[in-house]
């Protein structure tokens, strides 16, 4: 881990590299695209050569799907608290999303004009659930449930499978009680093209939303026309802003909760005007740490990517934080509520000590699929609106469209499109 101290002369250009982190990886990108051009061009057959290169498992198109006496033989050998505990995800989740559904709405601004929106869902979108070093059964709930909750008809699910094909019992437990409609033990950038553009067996969708590691992130902008998507969400990162108020303990805590993904590549970053604080974190996470299961990812995790860095006060801690525009963003400080309104970017925000990124991951409510790398300063997490078509509605009288028509005949004159202007005129 690295410590950032105010009064060290390479301060500003150690956290400037910090916050200019790269989100993406030309490589990453030229390798992602190769895997989806083959899938366009050879369909089901690049996806039986990529599913046993990458995830040593051997399928045909008929085994592509997992069956429904499948999930059903899965779903028998879990235990009641399992399949409690992803009931009561769901049902957070469905209820925080259905208190602000949009509805279609209408006025009329002028005499003889009508505007207003009507709302409709997706007819088919797809979901894609990463599975290799752990199997997210919290990102079947925080994707299919919303796109359930909207009215989606079709939300289809693709997964890595194991080396024998199966999927987690849990994840698909989650994947029924969400409201999926079908489940593809598919994975990685050939799961996302397949989505993209269809083969003779897995359906073409209209977005693909859900997390992913770097060449999943790849893969996703790499299709955008394609296909709509939600975000672009690669790695996981996590900023914690604390001040003395804080426990070292339990801010160890929330930065280890991101280290242990598995990628190598997440980012946990401590930003404090408490130098005191920032060094008993930084024993709280060497003593944590030797107690995990997940050594390896850690390990990776604390070499590179895990920062403590010494703010000025509260107010640089939150002009710091807003520029590294974190996915998971944690206030752990007196007056959490306070300091919230100053934090300008961030993916989603925790506040209080009894609020712990996790909560955000499982049962909170609000989608954990957010924007990472930065990107929090332009893109929203997963919202119920990522499932909606939005389209505008204008009704005319004639009397109105007479009263506009010479506006508009000077604008569409001076654009040089005189067939625009005739519509309107010919009405005359």
């Amino acid at each position: 881990m690295k410590i950032l101290y105010r009064s060290e002369p390479d301060f500003d250009q150690r956290l400037g590299a910090m916050l200019r982190r790269e989100a993406f990886s030309k490589d990453i990108d030229a390798a992602a695209q190769a895997i989806i051009d083959d899938v366009k061009e050879r369909g089901d057959d690049a996806l039986i050569d990529y599913a046993r290169k990458f995830d040593h498992v051997e399928l045909t198109p008929g085994t592509f799907r997992i069956t429904d006496a499948e999930i059903d033989s899965a779903i028998a050998t879990l235990p009641a608290e399992t399949t409690d505990a992803v009931d009561l995800a769901v049902e957070h989740i469905q209820d925080f999303y259905s208190q602000r559904l949009p509805q279609d709405w209408s006025y009329s601004p002028r005499p003889g004009v009508t505007l207003g929106e009507q709302f409709h869902p997706l007819d088919i979108v797809g979901c894609y659930v990463p599975g290799g070093t752990a199997p997210l059964v919290s990102t079947v709930c925080h994707t299919v449930a919303i796109a359930k909750t909207v009215g989606v008809k079709e939300i289809i699910v693709c997964t890595p499978p194991h080396a024998d094909g199966s999927v987690h019992p849990a994840l698909l437990y989650a994947c029924r009680k969400a409201g999926a409609t079908a489940v593809y033990r598919l994975g990685g950038v050939y799961a996302i093209a397949a989505m993209a553009y269809g083969t003779k067996t897995i359906p073409r969708v209209e977005k693909i939303c859900g997390p992913g590691n770097a060449y999943v992130a790849a893969a996703k902008r790499a299709i955008y026309g394609s296909a709509a998507l939600d975000l672009v969400a690669g790695p996981s990162e996590i900023l914690i802003l604390a001040d003395d108020t804080a426990r070292a303990d339990y801010v160890a805590a929330d930065i280890l909760s991101q280290a242990e993904h598995g990628s190598g590549r997440e980012q946990a970053v401590l930003v404090s005007p408490s130098r005191k604080l920032l060094e008993a974190v930084a024993e709280e996470i060497s003593l944590q740490a030797s107690r995990l299961t997940r050594q390896e990812c850690v390990t990776k995790v604390l070499e590179n990517g895990v920062f403590l860095v010494e703010a000025k006060d509260l107010d640089d801690a939150a002009r710091i934080a807003s520029d590294y525009a974190p996915e998971h963003l944690e206030l752990q400080v007196a007056n959490p509520q306070t300091l919230a309104p100053k934090i300008t970017a961030a993916g989603a925000i925790f506040l209080g000590s009894y609020t712990p990124e996790p909560v955000g991951d499982y049962v909170a409510g609000p989608s954990h699929v957010l924007p990472t790398g930065g990107t929090a300063k332009f893109f929203n997490g997963l919202t119920a609106d990522a499932f909606i078509r939005r389209t505008s509605l204008v009704h005319y009288e004639r009397e109105a469209l007479l009263k506009e028509q010479p506006a508009l005949a000077v604008l569409t004159a001076c654009e040089g499109l005189d067939a625009h202007g005739k519509s309107a005129s010919i009405r005359n």
